[in-house]
C-alpha cells in the first residue's frame, strides 16, 4: 500500500497518496478542475493555492501543480485575482525615469513590508524588482522578474495594492524594445518569414500525417 496522508479540502478530510501534488490529490479526492488549472507544469500561475499545516498558524503559498501534499494540510485554492493592467502603447512610451510614475504610480506607495516576496511561489525577490522599477532601472527589473508567471499572489498580499506582475511586464517590454541590443539574426529571420521564404516548407509539413511529423521531430537536427 502506498503511504497515505490526510488533507482537508473545503474543510472536509480526505486520505490521499503522499506522492501526489495538491492538484492531483484534489482530483484523486473526486474534485473536477473547472478553474485554477492550466499548464500543470508550473508556468501559467493558474493554480495559486494557500495552505497551512494543522497546529501551525503560518499561511503558506504555492502552486498546486508542483507542490506535494503533506499530512494534515488544510488547502484553499485562490480565486482568479484580477491584476490591474494599465493600457499603453509600447511604441509611444519611452523608458524614461518617470514613465512608471505615469502608468503605475501606486508602486511609490510601497511600504517595504516584503509580503509580496514572501508570497511568491517562484521565490522571486519581488520587493526588490519593484524598487528597481521605482528608480527607473528597467534592465535590472526585467532581469530580477524574468521568471514571474503572473499568478498574482504577490498582489493579493500587498497593502498598497500594487500589481507587481504588470509592473514587471512593462519593465521587460521597455527593456526589450528600447534598451536591449538588437538581435540581428532574429530580425533577419522575421524578414525571411514575412517574405515567404518558409511558406512552401510549412505547407508541405502541414500536409504530412501526424506520425510522420512526430518522426521528423524526434530525429531533427538540433542546433548547438
Amino acid at each position: 500500500m502506498e503511504d497515505m496522508v490526510n488533507i482537508y479540502l473545503m474543510g472536509k478530510q480526505y486520505s490521499v497518496p503522499a506522492s501526489l501534488t495538491i492538484m492531483n490529490a484534489m482530483e484523486y479526492a473526486g474534485y473536477q478542475h473547472k478553474r485554477g488549472c492550466g499548464c500543470r507544469a508550473g508556468f501559467c500561475g493558474a493554480c495559486a493555492t494557500i495552505y497551512r499545516i494543522k497546529g501551525q498558524n503560518e499561511l503558506k503559498f504555492c502552486l498546486a501543480c508542483q507542490t506535494k501534499v503533506e499530512d494534515n494540510m488544510y488547502i484553499a485554492s485562490l480565486p482568479f485575482f484580477p491584476g490591474v493592467k494599465k493600457v499603453y502603447d509600447i511604441y509611444e512610451i519611452k523608458p524614461t525615469e518617470d514613465i512608471m510614475m505615469q502608468i503605475y504610480p501606486e508602486i511609490y506607495s510601497c511600504i517595504g513590508c516584503n509580503a509580496c516576496t514572501k508570497a511568491c511561489p517562484q521565490g522571486l525577490n519581488v520587493m526588490q524588482y519593484i524598487a528597481y522599477a521605482q528608480r527607473g532601472d528597467y534592465a535590472a527589473c526585467a532581469e530580477e522578474s524574468f521568471d514571474c508567471i503572473a499568478c498574482n499572489m504577490c498582489s493579493s498580499r500587498c497593502p498598497a495594492q500594487i500589481t507587481h506582475p504588470m509592473v514587471s511586464l512593462l519593465a521587460r517590454r521597455l527593456y526589450g524594445k528600447y534598451i536591449a541590443p538588437e538581435t540581428e539574426h532574429l530580425a533577419t529571420r522575421v524578414k525571411e518569414i514575412e517574405d515567404g521564404v518558409f511558406t512552401e516548407a510549412v505547407e508541405e509539413l502541414a500536409a504530412k500525417p501526424l506520425d510522420q511529423i512526430k518522426e521528423l521531430y524526434n530525429h531533427r537536427d538540433i542546433e548547438k
